[in-house]
């Protein structure tokens, strides 16, 4: 226990103060990141938290020398799983509502000692550790000739029935993932002549709406088009802004410009007339 000891202390010696101080920053920001993914009600802010832990992750990699392990943290785990995950929770429509919602009794205690039971197990692979027979990264790499072949040695040698189970729950994943976002239509797509009588069953407006900048210079979503009259009309704005108040009225803008281009075309009309008459 004392060589273990003297061991520890050792290494923990020779870390540079610039190494101790991006481990207790980035450390406490993939706690945080950690807890927030437990604790977060939507479980959108959770898949995001999760994300952020998993690239903080893949800088300690890249800071202990492991490129090969922090791009793929980056790029599969982060980039193409995390993502697959928060897609399938924006589509599916998962909100805190449901997250209250026990489908299985008991399966909130039951995960609570499995994370115990897990805890325990990680501390005491830790206590455990030889750290007199601590090689580094370095010696690890180079017993096979660099990082890469390293990792594919082990993966596809002694833990290569482990390297397929995962291959198979990412498939199973992918796709339960299009099997929960899949929607079969129940009843047939009504055509636009049902849907114009619908609409007058109903009361609402008939004819179909204008595009929004209808008569005026603009084509922006919060500018009301132009009736021929002049005034401003708000339906061709979506309900949102005008619910909100975000209605840009150009009325006036757009009427004095059709004032002035008359009053130039009324101009230039008289030029015209004056030349015709002076070549006569």
């Amino acid at each position: 226990m004392s060589a273990n000891l003297a061991a520890a202390v050792t290494l923990s010696a020779e870390t540079s103060t610039g190494e101790a101080f991006q481990f207790w920053v980035l450390g406490t920001v993939a706690v945080v990141g950690a807890l927030a993914t437990i604790l977060m009600k939507k479980a959108v802010h959770s898949a995001l938290s999760l994300a952020g832990t998993m690239i903080v992750l893949a800088v300690f990699y890249l800071a202990n020398g492991a490129y090969f392990l922090g791009i793929v943290q980056i790029v599969v785990y982060t980039g193409a799983i995390m993502m697959l995950f928060l897609f399938v929770v924006m589509l599916v429509g998962v909100t805190a509502a449901d997250s209250l919602k026990e489908t299985i009794k008991g399966q909130r205690w039951l995960a609570v000692a499995c994370g115990l039971g897990f805890g325990i197990l990680l501390a005491a692979g830790i206590g455990n550790a030889s750290l007199t027979e601590f090689a580094g990264l370095g010696a690890a790499n180079s017993a096979h000739g660099g990082n890469v072949e390293g990792l594919a040695a082990l993966i596809f040698t002694k833990y290569v029935f482990a390297f397929e189970i995962t291959g198979a729950l990412l498939i199973t994943a992918a796709v339960g993932a299009m099997v929960l976002t899949h929607r079969e239509r129940t009843e047939r797509a009504r055509t636009q002549r049902e849907l114009s009588e619908q609409r007058v069953r109903e009361g609402k407006h008939v004819p179909p709406l204008p595009a929004p900048g209808v008569y005026a210079r603009h084509n922006a979503v919060d500018i009301a088009g132009l009736l021929p009259d002049g005034t401003a009309s708000e339906l061709t704005v979506m309900r949102t802004l005008r619910k909100r108040g975000q209605i840009r009225d150009v009325s006036n803008e757009a009427m004095a410009d059709l004032k002035a281009l008359e009053q130039r075309s009324e101009e230039r009309l008289g030029r015209d007339r004056d030349e015709e008459e002076a070549t006569r």
